[in-house]
């Protein structure tokens, strides 16, 4: 996975499983979720990421048995979609890999008996090695997401001496954790976190030198849409009007040779990752179905 990753920029799709997604887009319906992912399936989506549970902190979780009853149907109902959708183009993953995004171990175990799931997308950090060892078991990938504390835990007046350094420390210890945990460099993706547990200067700073993170030789998933940054920058409260500076933040990403960006509005980004390779004489390795 590893290679077919950082052979070109990826996109990954976010399909929420909620009624209260920060964005506003989350809906319960299956139907319409399956509908959302198969539009951004034809539009250029490497990966599809799905979630069923807000990570907004001013709403509780929901039960782990909610949050598998939610997932599962979407997950069952993956293949088939993939089958009757259409391929946008030869630098496209296809069938686009399936992401789901939960840190909660029973769902991680759940997810992946389905034996349809290639990344688990944990937001919890990677605070103990069972997420790790479930991947490992499953032989899925695992993205680690720096972050403080639990999700679902506000962390508003978080302050760091030196983010950077923070971040480091953070990647040092989780990656060290998961490949003792049995998971290879091939099954591992990072991710800055950006807006979790971070203030405005701590994610400007993290987007200055995003080329650090080059030290680990690993994938690096960029959440880049519609973040609350962009809108501190912008003055931009509703997320829905920040997809400009989500472009910003692509651009950004893609000079330093990040991997994956997971957005919202997948066709804008999955066109500008064509027209930045096609400068930049670059072909795709992918993986045809």
């Amino acid at each position: 996975m590893k290679t077919i990753i950082q052979a070109f920029p990826r996109v990954m799709g976010i399909v929420n499983l909620t009624h209260d997604s920060f964005s506003g887009d989350g809906t319960l319906d299956l139907k319409k979720a399956l509908q959302r992912a198969q539009g951004m399936m034809e539009d250029g989506a490497d990966f599809i990421d799905v979630g069923a549970e807000s990570a907004r902190t001013n709403r509780g979780p929901i039960s782990v048995a909610e949050e598998i009853q939610r997932l599962l149907p979407f997950i069952d109902a993956y293949a088939p979609l993939c089958a009757e959708s259409r391929r946008r183009d030869e630098l496209q993953i296809w069938p686009p890999l399936l992401s789901v995004n939960t840190w909660r171990p029973e769902v991680v175990e759940a997810v992946l008996e389905t034996n349809q799931v290639s990344l688990i997308n944990d937001i919890g950090g990677l605070v103990d090695d069972a997420n790790a060892r479930l991947c490992a078991k499953y032989d899925a990938a695992l993205l680690i997401m720096h972050t403080v504390g639990l999700p679902k835990e506000a962390h508003f007046h978080q302050e760091y001496e030196d983010v950077w350094a923070s971040l480091e420390a953070f990647f040092d210890e989780r990656i060290a954790r998961a490949r003792a945990a049995g998971l290879s460099d091939d099954q591992l993706v990072l991710d800055p976190g950006i807006d979790f547990a971070k203030q405005r200067e701590d994610n400007l700073a993290i987007y200055r030198s995003l080329e650090r993170l080059h030290r680990y030789n690993l994938p690096v998933l960029l959440p880049i849409s519609r973040k609350t940054v962009i809108g501190e920058v912008l003055g931009l409260p509703d997320p829905a009007t920040r997809d400009a500076g989500t472009l910003a933040c692509l651009v950004r990403g893609l000079v330093a040779e990040a991997n994956i960006f997971r957005v919202h509005q997948v066709k804008a980004v999955a066109d500008s990752v064509r027209v930045i390779a096609a400068i930049r004489g670059e072909k795709a390795l992918t993986r045809a179905s």
